[in-house]
């Protein structure tokens, strides 16, 4: 049974919004059909104090949503082609938000992969692998749903947890930014195939990798 996460849960910081959405389903209504996708990756952002945050400048027509409640999507549109999906946190006032940057396609997959412009037997980690083509897949654009409060049971665009939570969530530096790069603001599901740019290795994966590596470097020596 799945529920629509409450107003008050994006009432935190945004990185600790982030942690929490991983696990959490993407629901959007389209056409009779719901699409779904779990969140495997997201990232965190802030506001003034964060180089690489669009509120760092003060708010502006373009990221007003940013500054206002919690728990609406903010949409924007980068390199003229792909939008990319945000939910707002903090109070009313401070502005911060999560990118949500992978999804686990769950229900309507023929109806993501044609959005897609790909073919209905086209592997699922080409869906929903990345902040555009998740909205792609999922039919989200800035002119239909920014601004659009992603808390209310009448809006086709919900965040809803249905009980599932990760075993183990890996923290790493935010990627695809020029600014502010080595704030650990991106977190992932350890070993999900649908992170973007791959799968992020467990501990106990890196310590072998780590050991494997070592008797190589010895071998060679």
């Amino acid at each position: 049974m799945s529920s629509i996460l409450p107003r008050r849960f994006y009432l935190r910081s945004p990185d600790l919004v982030a942690r929490d959405l991983l696990g959490r389903v993407l629901a959007r209504w389209l056409d009779g059909e719901w699409l779904t996708g779990r969140i495997v990756e997201t990232e965190a952002y802030f506001g003034k104090d964060d180089p690489a945050a669009h509120a760092f400048a003060g708010q502006t027509a373009r990221n007003a949503v940013l500054f206002g409640p919690p728990g609406f999507a903010y949409v924007y549109f980068i390199y003229g082609m792909y939008s990319c999906l945000n939910v707002s946190c903090e109070p009313e006032g401070q502005a911060g938000c999560v990118l949500i940057r992978a999804l686990e396609p769950l229900s309507g997959l023929e109806t993501m992969a044609r959005l897609r412009g790909l073919t209905a037997a086209a592997k699922p980690q080409l869906l929903t692998s990345g902040p555009g083509r998740l909205c792609q897949a999922f039919g989200i654009s800035h002119a239909m749903h920014n601004g659009l409060d992603m808390t209310s049971a009448e809006s086709e665009l919900q965040i809803q947890g249905d009980g599932f939570r990760p075993k183990s969530i890996a923290v790493t530096p935010r990627i695809g930014i020029t600014k502010a790069i080595d704030w650990p603001h991106r977190f992932v599901i350890e070993a999900d195939r649908f992170v973007s740019g791959g799968r992020i290795k467990t501990a106990r994966q890196s310590r072998a990798s780590k050991r494997t590596n070592l008797r190589t470097f010895a071998n060679l020596s």
